[in-house]
């Protein structure tokens, strides 16, 4: 075991997952959506799941986990809205560091848009910088390709990894595997599930990776592919990206598919036996707003080797949250 773990907006469990796999026995996970908290409860019983407002949230409970890891809303810093940054209600970095300090973890993963990199925000990542650096937190800033871990999509997203001085240096940046499958190969089986004829021309035709997979937002519409630039995108691929499917193309169907949310959950790269609690507009939106576990997985094994001893210790006494899990 590589230690455990608080995750704050834990979402469906993208993330989650990528920590477990990694290792990490999740201590507890904050979440503010009820169908993302009733997906990680239906996964996952054993997990503690707090379905409550970030900015209200007390992380001393949990003072002293090993990996304090979260993806904080992206909409402050995405290129496709205002970015607002700081000035954007939806920032949660202030209530994420205010829980850093609370809770002092070996180790610090945040993930977040590209946008956040633009020079705009220059002097607030000179911010969070400082924030952490007063509390003995060496950071690193990266931008990852989810191609680059397994992912059949090509999702950049920026991970912040701080760790405690003394595992900082012990800490390096996975290297890519490129050992992503193209949509078509990813998706076949699932597309012919019906005994869709059109199966094997299509997965011929998309013979490339998916571009960035979005969850949309809640106060516009049903379930879609993303924005023009994106559903041109997928057009390429031979998907219509106009909405998102009940079912795997029928038999005699004719024209281009549309994915339904388990294959969206694929492309983001959930097993297939992970469900997602609510109807197909709230299932899309978590899988579409997820961290892909691969990537999760690669940052989260890097962590682990940093900041895991060369020789195990003794378990220490359980505190008050381990007792709580068990």
């Amino acid at each position: 075991m590589s230690g455990y773990s608080l995750e704050l907006c834990a979402g469906a469990g993208g993330q989650a997952l990528g920590l477990e796999r990694a290792g990490f026995e999740h201590a507890g996970l904050v979440e503010i959506d009820p169908h993302a908290c009733n997906t990680l409860r239906l996964n996952r019983p054993s997990w503690t799941v707090h379905e409550e407002d970030l900015n209200h949230f007390d992380g001393r409970l949990y003072r002293g986990v090993d990996l304090l890891a979260g993806g904080f809303p992206c909409p402050p810093f995405s290129i496709a809205g205002k970015q607002l940054g700081p000035s954007d209600e939806r920032d949660l970095f202030p209530a994420g560091l205010r829980i850093v300090d609370e809770v002092r973890p070996k180790a610090v993963m945040i993930e977040n848009v590209r946008g956040i990199l633009s020079p705009g925000f220059e002097g607030y990542r000179n911010y969070i910088d400082e924030r952490l650096r007063k509390l003995g937190y060496v950071t690193a800033w990266k931008l990852l390709n989810a191609a680059d871990y397994g992912v059949s999509q090509l999702r950049p997203r920026v991970i912040i990894v701080a760790l405690r001085t003394q595992h900082a240096s012990e800490f390096a940046w996975p290297e890519p595997k490129k050992n992503a499958l193209t949509v078509g190969r990813l998706l076949h089986d699932l597309m012919q599930q019906r005994g869709w004829r059109g199966a094997d021309q299509w997965q011929k035709r998309a013979a490339l990776f998916a571009p960035t997979v979005v969850g949309g937002s809640k106060k516009h519409g049903g379930p879609d592919l993303g924005p023009t630039r994106a559903k041109k995108a997928w057009a390429a691929l031979g998907v219509d990206g106009m909405g998102i499917a009940n079912f795997a193309p029928d038999e005699d169907f004719v024209g281009m598919p549309r994915l339904t949310v388990r294959m969206v959950a694929r492309v983001q790269g959930f097993p297939d036996h992970w469900g997602f609690w609510g109807k197909k507009t709230a299932a899309y939106r978590q899988v579409g707003n997820a961290f892909p576990p691969p990537v999760a997985f690669a940052v989260a094994s890097a962590i682990s080797q940093a900041i895991t001893p060369a020789r195990p210790k003794s378990r220490p006494r359980a505190k008050s949250w381990q007792v709580a899990m068990i």
